[in-house]
């Protein structure tokens, strides 16, 4: 490329940087008014309906003949549902100013689906907080994230529901990164047939971006089979990725059986090495997760116990969790919290 091309390709694209950002902008603006007019129609309806609450079918003829008339006058967008859409976002979200600008009106029509409120501020939260399309909403609440983070730390983390329900995850020390189960739903393996670590871990690379997902916040794959060398042997850590919010390495191993002692003392090996050989003067200490198919309660609190490192052991599941059974275990977790 020539002097005279290299300047017009730098001036295009400073044009292309200039008309992306423009674009940008204006998609915003226009999706934050397209929610806040949704809401002043939602409120229009709602005040309606309260002027006239002697009639109890009044609120369904209202939302039906409305629907009709929009629907002539300006097309798609004013179904039956959509205008109960927006008739519960002025309900839900009664002080327009609480509407975030980042989240599009697909995002509210799927929060509005969460009759709970605090679970509901939680997915919230963590659609602005970690930028998730609506597609990886729809993946989150579907998989219970919410109960899922609330379960996995023990009995002691469970005053977390206020946290949550505030500020989203927020990723403060290596048990905030840990969920249990994690879901693998994305993969499609079917879970009643053997699998061999190395064929998970396949899948997982291959799958990496929606792995990334599961994951959570702040975190980059490394590689996978990380050789670490003592003396003359050779071992490989299956998985390592890096966590910049915590600036730690997180070293993964993959079990395709429950909870082993040995698999404990495999990756606290790991983890030393890495302290001693891998870890820059700016990274904090690497963190190590087992994921397995099941885990003994009492074996992995001896297993675990006492280390030095940073070691947590978690299940996955090949299928999307019962959300019903998941729920109810949070419920008890916090009617016992509550009793205390």
């Amino acid at each position: 490329m020539d002097t005279i091309d290299r300047v017009h390709n730098d001036v295009f694209q400073s044009i292309k940087t200039l008309m992306d950002k423009a674009r940008n902008e204006v998609a915003r603006q226009v999706n934050s008014i397209l929610v806040q007019t949704y809401w002043e129609i939602g409120r229009i309806i709602v005040e309606d309906e309260q002027g006239h609450s002697e009639r109890a079918e009044y609120g369904k003829e209202l939302i039906n003949d409305l629907s009709r008339q929009l629907t002539r006058e300006y097309g798609r967008g004013f179904s039956r549902s959509n205008l109960q859409n927006m008739r519960n976002l002025y309900l839900c979200y009664p002080i327009c100013q609480t509407l975030s600008g980042k989240l599009t009106w697909s995002h509210y029509c799927e929060l509005l689906s969460i009759s709970d409120e605090k679970k509901r501020s939680f997915y919230e939260k963590e659609s602005i907080n970690a930028n998730w399309s609506v597609r990886e909403l729809k993946r989150q609440i579907k998989t219970s994230l919410f109960e899922r983070l609330l379960l996995s730390s023990g009995e002691e983390n469970k005053e977390k529901v206020l946290d949550l329900a505030l500020k989203g995850n927020e990723i403060s020390k290596a048990a905030d990164l840990v969920k249990d189960p994690y879901v693998f739903e994305f993969l499609g393996l079917p879970e009643e047939k053997p699998m061999m670590e190395s064929d998970l871990e396949k899948a997982l690379i291959d799958h990496i971006e929606k792995f990334l997902l599961e994951l959570g916040k702040g975190f980059m794959y490394v590689g996978s089979q990380q050789r670490v060398t003592l003396g003359n042997t050779h071992y490989y850590v299956d998985m390592v990725f890096y966590n910049k919010i915590l600036r730690s390495y997180v070293l993964i191993e993959l079990k395709t059986s429950k909870l082993m002692p040995e698999a404990v003392g495999q990756i606290n090996m790991y983890l030393n090495y890495y302290k001693a050989e891998v870890n820059d003067e700016m990274d904090n200490e690497p963190i190590g997760i087992i994921l397995c198919t099941d885990k003994d309660g009492v074996q992995a609190e001896y297993a675990l116990g006492n280390l030095s490192n940073k070691i947590f052991a978690s299940k996955y599941t090949l299928y999307i969790p019962n959300r019903e059974e998941l729920e109810e275990q949070v419920e008890k977790v916090i009617e016992k919290y509550q009793e205390k």
